[in-house]
């Protein structure tokens, strides 16, 4: 059972994922939160799988809420989806820095938030399908002079292909058939780049990618 913690300061918003995530045989709204402040402590009492996390709410906002979660040692299994109204919204490349693993618009059909809830705990993909590219596109165009690449070090040569890859967006099988192997290789191969980097999860290996250098902006096919 995914156990799912909804945070947003609008109630009919709360009411409208909630009735949906709790229809599923698989996933259960474990609770909620109006604010950052309540987000956090339902974070550690409550230990959900997934946070789905409005960006913009009172005392404490989602973005900095985020930080306190995923800097919590006890936490680091639990995931962070950000909740936007804008695909674009310019906090979402900080949230995604910040340990986030990922964010989904507010209007995005229910079929796609169900997969997305479910693809981030299984940890197979970065972001709902429809706005993954344009995401990284947008984070590579903002990200900063790439950092010194000594960490790359530590993965084989293969490691750091399949990084570069899941660096421009592709999924396990799409790595699996570029690289023509199967898809639990790829899924392998990405598991260990983040365990060699301590990366939290592919969010994070997507952005030590471009912050490394070893994918650049202009490099999305």
């Amino acid at each position: 059972m995914i156990r799912v913690l909804l945070a947003d300061d609008q109630s009919l918003v709360r009411a409208g994922f909630k009735a949906l995530l709790d229809a599923q045989r698989d996933i259960e709204v474990a609770g909620e939160a109006a604010d950052g402040e309540e987000a956090v402590r339902g974070v550690r009492e409550l230990h959900p799988d997934v946070v789905l996390m409005d960006i913009r709410m009172p005392l404490l906002d989602g973005l900095a809420a985020t930080r306190r979660i995923t800097g919590d040692t006890e936490l680091t299994d639990v995931k962070v989806v950000m909740l936007t109204t804008f695909e674009l919204d310019e906090y979402v490349f900080e949230a995604i820095r910040s340990g986030a693993s990922g964010f989904l618009v507010k209007d995005t059909e229910p079929e796609e938030l169900l997969r997305a809830v479910r693809a981030v705990v299984a940890g197979d993909a970065l972001l709902s399908p429809g706005v993954t590219r344009r995401l990284i596109a947008e984070f590579a165009a903002r990200s900063k002079e790439p950092a010194a690449a000594d960490a790359l070090a530590r993965l084989t040569e293969r490691e750091r292909e399949v990084m570069a890859l899941v660096g421009i967006g592709l999924s396990n099988e799409e790595i699996a058939r570029r690289l023509v192997v199967s898809p639990l290789t790829a899924k392998t191969h990405v598991s260990r780049a983040m365990v060699k980097l301590g990366a939290r999860d592919r969010a994070q290996l997507v952005v030590l990618a471009y912050e490394s250098g070893l994918v650049r902006p202009g490099w999305l096919g």
